[in-house]
């Protein structure tokens, strides 16, 4: 497995949204803030990786089947965040987060979330 196994999502050339963690970004201005959006999604484990996941902890080592399942499940909620945003009219979503639980023990829920603004060129 190589590094591309591990990424993230998309990025804004691709998308034609910027999505960044912080609250600001250098070199533009919020011009108008649409509001929240998120991406949720929830992916369950098959049975062969629960069972290939159960032996390989009481070994340790990284469990890379259900790390390759983490990530794909967060680029898909990624995914779903950033049409959320397009939809809304917005060009950046700032403050994006992830929040991961267990779902009834079946799966994990991912979502992530941020704030859905429009972004000019200016001073901040």
């Amino acid at each position: 497995m190589g590094i591309d196994d591990y990424g993230g999502g998309v990025g804004a050339h691709e998308s034609g949204v910027l999505v960044v963690t912080t609250n600001d970004v250098p070199g533009y201005r919020v011009e108008r803030v649409i509001g929240e959006v998120f991406g949720l999604t929830v992916r369950s484990r098959h049975l062969g990786s629960q069972i290939g996941a159960g032996l390989k902890s009481m070994i340790g080592g990284e469990l890379k089947g259900l790390t390759k399942t983490l990530v794909q499940t967060r680029n898909q909620a990624m995914e779903r965040l950033v049409e959320q945003a397009k939809a809304r009219g917005a060009n950046a979503v700032l403050m994006m987060r992830f929040d991961v639980t267990d779902a009834a023990d079946v799966g994990t829920e991912v979502c992530a979330y941020g704030t859905a603004v429009v972004l000019v060129p200016g001073s901040s």
